[in-house]
């Protein structure tokens, strides 16, 4: 399977018997378990809705024992120059590294290197920017896991931007989004101005651990949960075309619009 030039690309992974299936949810890191039809729907729907703004999908199915394999953002980085290999900063997630790598690999995304113990970085703390990179030094993402990364892409040409997350946020891809090559929607007043130094910022009150969160797609469109109302309202003010999905059965476990999807190119 070889990506199709120019077509933007994202990795998604259908949930499955592991995601419906929690009897631990506090190993798994999820609040409830989901329901299988209303997730399933709701998954299908985002991918109808990626697809139909422009944008191609490959949907992987479920990694057998990780229901969070769903959350298809955090095993990998991907950037021009091919992906660079995460390490989970939650146990229950190890073995969706390699997993995602085989993907990757078999789809022609030529690996750059991995991160290495004691290091962790998830990919919802990697946010790249043009040539920024803004990394989040969270409860999965640790300082030596940042060190790592920094210099990885630092190598790279990126101009590295790292800030830690505080709660309610297990990434900073929780408070922030680019939604746009200069624009970027974010929480107030969680990071410096200076962090924000080249870009516009459509700002929003902190209202939950998905506040800043969403899929943004090619011309200026954008999907977010339909819940959150701020992001909806603010970015359709600035000009915005907003796809708002129920992602509920999603939100149970604990991800965000964005956490759903892997960018590929």
């Amino acid at each position: 399977m070889n990506l199709e030039p120019h077509l933007p690309t994202l990795i998604t992974c259908a949930p499955g018997p592991a995601y419906f299936g929690v009897t631990d949810l506090h190993v798994h890191h999820l609040t409830q378990v989901a329901d299988k039809h209303r997730a399933s729907e709701q998954h299908d729907s985002l991918i109808q809705t990626i697809e139909q703004a422009g944008t191609k999908v490959i949907n992987l199915e479920e990694l057998p024992g990780h229901p969070n394999s769903v959350f298809t953002k955090d095993p990998a980085v991907c950037t021009p120059q091919g992906y660079i290999q995460l390490r989970m900063g939650l146990l229950s997630r190890e073995g969706e590294e390699p997993w995602m790598a085989e993907k990757l690999d078999r789809i022609g995304v030529p690996c750059i290197k991995a991160i290495e113990a004691p290091g962790t970085v998830e990919g919802g703390d990697v946010i790249l920017a043009e040539k920024v990179a803004f990394i989040g030094q969270s409860s999965r993402t640790n300082a030596e896991g940042v060190r790592q990364i920094s210099h990885l892409l630092g190598g790279m040409g990126y101009e590295i931007r790292a800030a830690v997350v505080h709660s309610p946020f297990l990434h900073i891809g929780g408070s922030m989004t680019l939604v746009s090559p200069d624009t970027i929607l974010c929480v107030r007043d969680l990071f410096q101005e200076s962090f924000f130094k080249g870009f516009q910022r459509i700002e929003l009150p902190p209202a939950g651990f998905i506040s800043g969160n969403v899929i943004p797609l090619s011309n200026r469109q954008v999907i977010a949960d339909q819940a959150n109302l701020p992001a909806i309202t603010a970015l359709r003010q600035q000009g915005f075309k907003v796809y708002p999905l129920d992602l509920t059965e999603f939100v149970k476990g604990t991800g965000g619009p964005s956490c759903l999807i892997l960018q590929v190119k």
